[in-house]
């Protein structure tokens, strides 16, 4: 149960995340607080101490205290901020956290030239409501997509994914 909990939650949250982005310019709530909800369970199904949940709290709670800065600052939303935030909780106090800031940074960079490029050329006139909304000059950028994707690429590689095939039944 614990390698499908982890093989299922997590990656499910990012592409939830960076979809619903993508479409709506906004992550659900729901999606940060499950990930914060789901993180004591599986870890500590997987063999982690208490004291190490902890220390994977705490560090999401650095990174919701500066984004949610950087959020008031008007550089970030909201969603992304939580998502984050809660990314970070999964991630810990380990390199892996530095590799997805780092991949989001990336990614976030970017998806933003790619984006903007696109809006200098093309019109939102395609009919389709999203793309339009992407398309519009005024219109923020969707870095929950970003975000989501650097997710699943420390994840790949992640001591979680490494847990889940050691526990896996098959």
């Amino acid at each position: 149960m614990t390698a499908l909990a982890l093989l299922v939650i997590f990656p499910f949250a990012m592409l939830y995340a960076a979809a619903s982005d993508l479409v709506t310019m906004t992550i659900a709530n729901r999606v940060s607080i499950l990930l914060a909800l789901a993180f004591p369970v599986v870890a500590y199904a997987a063999g982690m101490a208490p004291g190490a949940i902890g220390a994977h709290f705490g560090i999401g709670l650095v990174c919701l205290t500066v984004c949610f800065g950087m959020f008031a600052a008007g550089w970030m939303g909201g969603g992304d901020a939580k998502l984050l935030a809660a990314t970070a909780v999964w991630f810990g106090p380990t390199p892996m956290l530095l590799e997805y800031i780092l991949f989001a940074s990336i990614y976030g960079g970017l998806q933003t030239i790619g984006l903007l490029t696109i809006r200098a050329f093309l019109q939102p006139v395609t009919g389709v409501a999203f793309i339009d909304r992407l398309l519009e000059r005024e219109t923020g950028i969707p870095y929950g997509i970003a975000l989501g994707l650097a997710g699943l690429t420390v994840y790949s590689g992640s001591v979680w994914i490494d847990i889940a095939a050691r526990s896996a039944p098959f």
